[in-house]
């Protein structure tokens, strides 16, 4: 017993002097004395507010809660406690881990007040529920209730984990399109700057028909030059200097700069002959900056696009991933289903340098459905393939259709999804546990157990599909097989309402 800094006074007493207490607890309170014959001896603890009764590496005892009331917590990997349950006056705990055949509590207990108790020895306990059916049946009666509520807090954190590993991804995806935008939008504040500068200094100087006719050719050119196929690096480089060149000798201002923005919208030196013609070089030179200035905005307001509909896709996939579970049952598309869950998780492909091989080849790809589930069972199982993947490695996700008869035992046909990583595999010890709740191979702190556990539930339970798992070393694969069917008879008018 750890006694923390409080003093814990402890005495050995008969089992006989204790007896008139004993009856005031629940455990007890239906047990004739005499059933008791075989525990002579318990340790009577008087506890201060604040004093440690049990450390998590302890050995295990039951104990009885006389006068007060005790507290549990569970150490967190940061350091932390945090409250787990707490045991009153009249009331046992300790019963769980020695019913789960552990060796050690795992919690630390403290009273929270001033506190009397008893405790037992671990042999004591068991020939209690040996000879006392009353005690056996509330100790029972406490265990399945603690372990209820462990599984539920349990599944709550789970959620939760899961919440946060979408939310950090959520914040990395809108951070790149957003600053893109910022950064975007600070130039094309420069460039309008600089486009008036250029038209306030043209503005006096009439214009010739060929002017007019080349630089409008020139600015119907430009609007247009969101879309143009990508030049390799090699070849931009070569565009960009033999650009340059020609404008430097055509005596244009600014010719090293001005000469990537024209290249990267499609200009070449013959279209620009037209201006060239038909402006003098003073003016050439200011109707070449005044284009630049132009191409360079507009390659700007791509931008902004861009980065804005990339926002969207984003809201969109969230959307998709967190549908109301309340929804009423609609036809879902598994490839989109999946690639909502690929690109909210893109942020931990690419710290991890892991690429994705798609092979979408499920035809029709569709069931139906209510709420998230779906996406919850994706995004476990590519969160784990990603986490199991080397770095600069790849994960597969493949769809199929399997006909009636076939491994799915559905009368109307499957669809089964794999999703594959190359990492070192699922020992085969391990293998048959995975789907256990608490189950995990991961450290402390990492990982709950329960991932796997909601996957298998939600597909057999909620879908009646199926999911199995190959492994060895550089391949495992979970496949899922969904039942394709027909949407419920109700699911029109419930759309409807």
């Amino acid at each position: 017993m750890n006694e923390g800094q409080q003093p814990v006074e402890i005495d050995s007493v008969p089992l006989q002097q204790v007896a008139e207490a004993l009856h005031q607890t629940l455990p007890f309170a239906e047990t004739p004395f005499e059933q008791l014959h075989s525990v002579e001896q318990v340790e009577r603890v008087t506890a201060p507010a604040g004093s440690v009764l049990v450390m998590p590496a302890d050995d295990l005892s039951y104990w009885l809660v006389l006068e007060g009331e005790t507290r549990a917590d569970r150490s967190e990997a940061d350091g932390t406690w945090t409250t787990v349950g707490s045991a009153k006056a009249g009331e046992g705990f300790g019963e769980t881990p020695l019913l789960m055949g552990r060796s050690q509590s795992g919690f630390k207990i403290s009273a929270v007040v001033d506190s009397r108790l008893l405790r037992f020895s671990e042999e004591s306990f068991w020939s209690m529920m040996a000879c006392c059916p009353a005690v056996r049946k509330v100790a029972l009666a406490n265990m399945a209730q603690r372990i209820q509520a462990y599984q539920a807090e349990a599944i709550h954190r789970e959620k939760l984990v899961s919440l946060g590993t979408l939310a950090a991804g959520l914040m990395h995806e809108l951070n790149n399109p957003g600053a893109a935008a910022k950064r975007a939008a600070s130039q094309l504040r420069e460039n309008l700057k600089r486009l008036q500068e250029l038209s306030l200094r043209s503005a006096g100087k009439p214009k010739t028909q060929p002017q007019l006719d080349c630089m409008h050719m020139l600015l119907e050119q430009a609007m247009h030059s969101c879309r143009l196929p990508a030049l390799s690096s090699i070849e931009q480089s070569d565009a960009e200097e033999s650009m340059a060149t020609w404008l430097e000798s055509a005596g244009v201002e600014n010719a090293f700069s001005l000469a990537p923005a024209l290249v990267e919208v499609g200009f070449t030196q013959q279209q620009l002959d037209c201006a060239r013609e038909a402006f003098e070089n003073g003016n050439f030179s200011d109707a070449l900056n005044w284009l630049g200035a132009l191409v360079s905005s507009v390659s700007l307001v791509c931008s902004i696009e861009e980065a804005i509909s990339r926002v969207s896709d984003l809201v969109m996939a969230v959307k998709k991933f967190a549908y109301d579970d309340k929804s009423a049952p609609r036809e879902v598309n598994v490839h989109d289903s999946l690639q909502s869950t690929l690109t909210l998780l893109g942020h931990k492909l690419r710290i991890k340098q892991v690429s994705v091989e798609k092979r979408f080849e499920a035809s029709p790809a569709t069931i139906f459905t209510r709420g998230s589930a779906l996406s919850q069972v994706w995004t476990n199982l590519i969160d784990n393939a990603i986490d199991a993947s080397p770095p600069n490695s790849q994960i597969e996700v493949s769809t199929w259709t399997e006909a009636p008869g076939a491994e799915s035992n559905h009368g109307a046909g499957s669809i089964a999804v794999s999703i594959a990583d190359h990492g070192a595999g699922i020992p085969p010890e391990v293998r048959p546990h995975i789907f256990e709740a608490f189950f995990t191979t991961k450290p402390q702190g990492h990982g709950t157990g329960l991932g796997l556990e909601i996957v298998h539930r939600i597909v057999t339970q909620k879908f009646g599909g199926i999911i199995d798992v190959e492994s060895k070393s550089g391949d495992t694969r979970f496949i899922v097989r969904l039942p394709m069917s027909t949407p419920p008879a109700n699911a029109a008018a419930d759309d409807g309402k």
